[in-house]
C-alpha cells in the first residue's frame, strides 16, 4: 500500500499506469511461439452513503478514479509466463487512495508441473457468500466490503498434477497487514487503526514466513480441495491493552480447510468448513447450502439461479465478519444477452439477533470495451453487541463505469 505521506509518487505511479493504458494497449502474437498482451481498465466509481457518518470527518459521496494496467508475456510457446496486473484507486478517503500489485511473476510449465515465483493472487473456496478456506492473501479492506478484493501475495508457488489430483505448495516470505479506512473514510471503527496500533505474535512481525498446501481433485458429480496454512493469520482481532485502547493483532495460526462442490443437474451443492487453532484464539466455522437454476425460463433465455447458505462461526460475538449464526438467501439473474446482464440479490439474516444485511450487484457491458456495475448494501436493525455495529449507517449505493482496453 503506498503511504499517506508521499502522495506525489502514488500520483506518478497513477499516471504512469494510465499512460500505459491508452497508449500501448494491444497483443503481438508471433510464429515463433511468443505472445504478448498489454490490456487492462481504467474508471469511475461513484459511491453515495444514504445516511449521515457516526464519526466526525465522514462524509456521504465519494467520488474515485481506478485503473488496472495488466502485461503479459509467453515464450516457450506457453511454458514460460511473465504476468503482471496492478491496480489503483484515487479517492477522498487518503486511506484509500493507494496502489497495489496485485500480481507479478514468473512461471515455468514442465509436463505435469508448475512453478511461480513472485506476487500472484489464490483463490480458494466455492460458496457465495463468505470464503472460509481462502487464506493465501491478505484482504484489500479498503477496496471493497465484502472481502472479494485481494492484496498481491509474494510467494514460491510449486504445483504437481497426479492422477489422484493436484498438489500446491507455497511459501510465503512476507506479511502484509490488513489497512482501514482513514478519518475520512466511511465503513471503519470509531478509532484510526495506525502503525502503532498493530502488534503481532511473532517478534519477526511481517517477516515471518507461512507456508500453505492444497490437495485438489475431482471425481464423479464432486469438485473437492483440502488445505493446510501455518503461519501469521490474515484475519486480525481487535484486544484491549493496558490504557484501555484498542489494538489489533495477528497471530500465528494452523489451520485445515476442506471445500466441496457437488454438481446433481441444476443443483449445486456447497461446503467450506475450517478448524484454526492458536494460542489466542481458536475457531471452527461451517458454510453450507446450495445453488438451484433455473434454465431459460419461458424460452425468454433469462436463467435464474436460487441460493441459500447457513453460516457458522462458534467465535459467536468475536467473529469479525459477525456471521456467527445466519442464513443466506439469494437469487442470481443471467440475461444470456449479448451485453452479458446479470444480477445478484440477496440477504444475510441473522438467527438469534435482529442484524439484516442486504445486498444487489449487477454488471452489464456497453459496446465492446465498456462495462457497468452496480453494488449495494444496506445494514438493517444491527444489532449494538455486533461488530457491524460500528458502520451501522453506512449503508451505501455504488456505480461503477469502466473502459477496458
Amino acid at each position: 500500500m503506498i503511504p499517506k505521506s508521499n502522495p506525489n509518487w502514488w500520483r506518478s505511479i497513477f499516471s504512469i499506469s494510465l499512460l500505459f493504458l491508452l497508449g500501448f494497449s494491444g497483443i503481438a502474437q508471433n510464429s515463433n511461439g511468443t505472445y504478448t498482451e498489454f490490456s487492462g481498465y481504467i474508471g469511475f466509481d461513484y459511491r453515495q452513503f444514504f445516511n449521515d457518518g457516526l464519526y466526525t470527518g465522514q462524509k456521504t459521496s465519494y467520488p474515485s478514479f481506478v485503473v488496472q494496467p495488466e502485461f503479459l508475456h509467453e515464450w516457450n510457446n506457453g511454458d514460460d509466463r511473465l504476468k503482471f496486473i496492478g491496480f489503483g484507486r484515487f479517492d477522498r478517503d487518503s486511506r484509500r487512495t493507494h496502489f497495489d500489485v496485485r500480481e507479478l511473476y514468473y512461471q515455468k510449465v514442465k509436463g505435469n508441473w508448475e512453478l511461480s515465483i513472485g506476487l500472484k493472487k489464490i483463490f480458494w473456496g466455492v460458496t457465495e457468500s463468505v470464503h472460509l478456506v481462502d487464506i493465501i492473501n491478505q484482504t484489500d479492506f479498503v477496496e471493497s466490503f465484502d472481502g472479494e478484493e485481494k492484496l498481491g501475495q509474494p510467494m514460491v508457488q510449486f504445483s504437481y498434477t497426479t492422477g489422484i489430483g493436484t498438489f500446491d505448495l507455497f511459501y510465503l516470505p512476507y506479511f502484509r497487514k490488513r489497512v482501514f479506512p482513514g478519518s475520512r473514510g466511511r465503513l471503519r471503527t470509531p478509532f484510526i487503526i495506525g502503525e502503532s496500533d498493530v502488534a503481532f505474535e511473532s517478534q519477526a512481525e511481517e517477516t515471518r514466513p507461512s507456508f500453505g498446501a492444497r490437495w485438489s481433485t475431482y471425481t464423479g458429480p464432486f469438485d473437492i480441495g483440502l488445505s493446510y496454512f501455518s503461519g501469521t493469520g490474515r484475519e486480525p482481532f481487535f484486544r484491549t491493552v493496558n490504557n484501555g485502547d484498542f489494538q489489533l493483532f495477528y497471530g500465528v495460526i494452523d489451520q485445515v480447510g476442506l471445500d466441496v462442490q457437488a454438481t446433481t443437474g441444476p443443483m449445486l451443492w456447497k461446503v467450506e468448513t475450517i478448524v484454526r487453532k492458536s494460542d489466542f484464539q481458536d475457531m471452527w466455522a461451517i458454510a453450507a447450502g446450495f445453488e438451484y437454476s433455473f434454465y431459460n425460463i419461458a424460452e425468454s433465455g433469462l436463467d435464474i439461479g436460487v441460493v441459500a447458505e447457513y453460516l457458522h462461526d462458534d467465535r459467536g460475538l468475536l467473529s469479525f465478519s459477525s456471521l456467527d449464526n445466519d442464513v443466506f438467501a439469494g437469487a442470481r439473474f443471467a440475461f444470456n444477452d449479448t451485453q452479458s446482464t446479470e444480477f445478484l440479490v440477496g440477504g444475510i439474516f441473522d438467527l438469534e439477533k435482529s442484524t439484516t444485511l442486504w445486498s444487489i450487484e449487477g454488471s452489464r457491458r456497453f459496446g465492446n470495451s465498456w462495462k457497468g456495475e452496480i453494488e449495494m448494501r444496506l445494514f438493517d436493525n444491527v444489532d449494538p453487541r455486533e461488530f457491524l455495529n460500528f458502520v451501522r449507517e453506512d449503508s451505501f449505493l455504488q456505480i461503477s463505469l469502466n473502459k477496458y482496453f
